[in-house]
This record gives structure tokens, sequence and C-alpha cells, in this order.
């Protein structure tokens, strides 16, 4: 998949959305020229930010066209934190949880949309599970599930890639969620979408295998973000993982993972064995 084609998907995907645009704002995070930035895309250009993206930053003025940039992830979190178990399409035979269940990826399996996925060695049982990322805007601690909203900036687009085996045998979930290149997210950040009703697909090689809408979240943005709250002081640029939908099943090296969300667009990361080298795919997204 070539630098054009994936730019042209990210386009594509952002035209066709059926989400009210009016008051809807891209923020992209981007290297060009030997710097790195964040800008709002709109378009195909992206127009650079100057001071921090959740203190009111503002345009310098300088544009530069999309496919000039090389797009990194939205943000670089200081903590990734997840939700397992949010959906009752993902529950199988077991009953809802009376709060949401967490766990921790680290800031090291995040990667970027046309990042590798890389396989470990002794992974043999790899699964997607695409979700929606909240991306945390102001410092939350206690909040309470009404004030919650005011503390989420905007969100995107996640694949928290798990190892089931790994998963199940294993004291912790250290390895089997948290490994290198297990937190994909991108390809930009959004705010004034209605979060808790956005339809997410998951598609394996072009196969849509998972379709349903964030409204069907068992706990949804403001419970978890208020949960969470309680016990981790969550600070801007902290990002949590919400849940995956329906049944995940195997991939493997050399298999292209889409998690597109209505109104952020297409994450698409392709899955590589260890030792291959690793890196980006068609458009250098990291």
């Amino acid at each position: 998949m070539t630098r054009v084609t994936l730019v042209l998907m990210l386009l594509a995907a952002l035209s066709t959305t059926s989400v009210a645009q009016q008051g809807v704002t891209r923020y992209v995070r981007y290297a060009h020229d030997g710097t790195t930035a964040h800008g709002i895309l709109e378009g195909g250009v992206v127009h650079e930010l100057a001071g921090d993206l959740f203190e009111g930053p503002t345009r310098t003025g300088k544009q530069v066209a999309l496919a000039d940039v090389r797009l990194l992830a939205p943000v670089e979190p200081a903590k990734v934190i997840a939700v397992g178990l949010n959906y009752r399409s993902h529950l199988g035979d077991r009953e809802p949880a009376a709060y949401p269940g967490l766990f921790a990826k680290y800031p090291t399996s995040i990667v970027a949309s046309g990042d590798d996925i890389v396989i470990p060695e002794d992974a043999g049982n790899i699964h997607y599970e695409g979700e929606l990322v909240v991306v945390i805007g102001r410092r939350a601690k206690n909040v309470t599930v009404e004030d919650a909203p005011r503390h989420v900036f905007g969100v995107t687009a996640g694949n928290d890639v798990s190892e089931r085996d790994w998963q199940g045998a294993d004291l912790q979930w250290f390895r089997a969620k948290a490994s290198d290149t297990f937190g994909p997210m991108g390809p930009v950040l959004v705010t004034g979408l209605d979060y808790d009703n956005l339809l997410l697909e998951t598609r394996l090689n072009g196969e849509v295998v998972q379709s349903q809408r964030t409204s069907d979240l068992l706990f949804d943005v403001s419970a978890i973000v208020s949960y969470v709250s309680r016990y981790v002081t969550l600070m801007p640029g902290d990002v949590i993982f919400t849940g995956t939908p329906g049944t995940t099943r195997p991939f493997t090296a050399g298999d292209v993972i889409e998690v597109e969300i209505e109104g952020v667009g297409i994450l698409s990361n392709r899955a590589v064995a260890a030792g291959s080298g690793g890196g980006r795919s068609g458009v250098d997204f990291r």
C-alpha cells in the first residue's frame, strides 16, 4: 500500500462520514522538515499550532500538505489505561461486571497508523481489538460522572492488540497487552464528536470482523473517566482504551488490521514477524 493510497484513505474516510461536521476539529501530531508539531487538519492541509495542545494553542500561519508530513501518534501519553469486557457482545457467557475492569498498557506500546505491529517470536495466538480511545484534556481526580466530559479532550481510534495464550497463562497482562507495538492509535484526534454514539468497525484484510456503536458500551466514557479518576490521577494526554465489541480471532504476519471510527477515520496497521525489521507501511504514520 503506497503513501498516497493511505493519505487518500484518510481523506476519504473523513469526507464520507455521516457525523455532523459543525464544531468538529481534527488534530494531528506530525513530523516535517526535522521538526515535530501539532496541527489542525482541514481537508488535505495541516495548519501548524504553537503552544500546549491542551491549553489553547494558536495557529502559526504555517501550512503543509497532508501528503508531505509524517503523521505521528496523536498524543504521547504518560499513562495508557484500558477497559476490558465493556460490550455485552464481548462477554460470551459471562455476566456484566458491577464496575469497569481496568488494566494498563505502556506508552511504549503506542504506534500510529501505518506502523507495523511486530509479533514476538513466542507469540502464537495474537488478536485484534478495535476500540474507541479517549484522550484526557485536563487533570482529573475524583471527578463525578456529570463532570467527566469537562476532562475529555477528544477521541481517536485504537487497537488493543492481545496475545490470548499469554493473557490466560500469566499472572498479569504485562506482555499479553503491553508489548511493544501492541497499542496502535490514530490517525487523528477529534474534538466535537458525540463519542457516546459512533460506529466502530474493524476489518481484517478488508473483511469486516467487528461492527458496533459506542452507544452499546456497558460503561460509557463519562462513567469510565469518573471511575478511573478515583484511583489514578489522569493528566492531559493520558489515554483510555474503552473496550472492544463482539468476538475476535487471530491474525498473523502479513495481515492488515483496520479500525475505523465514524468521524475519526481509519487506523491501519500491518502485522510482521519479529526480526523482519518492522517499520512503517505505506504512509509514514507513527
